[in-house]
């Protein structure tokens, strides 16, 4: 199965969703709290090309945001990422 990692901060209702889709799939995650943490945002920055929380990696492929996960898993795209 393919590390799942995800930038979130605890306010966030994307980050919510993003993570309630995940755990409804009975898939475990990294969850990367970024709150407060300048080095872990700078990170997610460079590995994302993204500012916004969730950022969400499955593997090596860059998802997206909980929208873009959202529309993955409409396509149909999500479960084979997740085998």
């Amino acid at each position: 199965m393919a590390q799942i990692d995800i930038y979130t901060k605890a306010t966030c209702p994307f980050c919510h969703r993003a993570k309630a889709l995940l755990q409804q799939k009975g898939v475990g995650f990294n969850e990367i709290a970024i709150d407060g943490d300048a080095e872990l945002r700078e990170k997610m920055i460079a590995r994302s090309g993204r500012t916004t929380v969730p950022q969400i990696f499955i593997g090596d492929k860059h998802i997206g945001g909980c929208d873009d996960l959202h529309a993955l898993d409409a396509q149909g795209g999500l479960d084979p990422l997740l085998k």
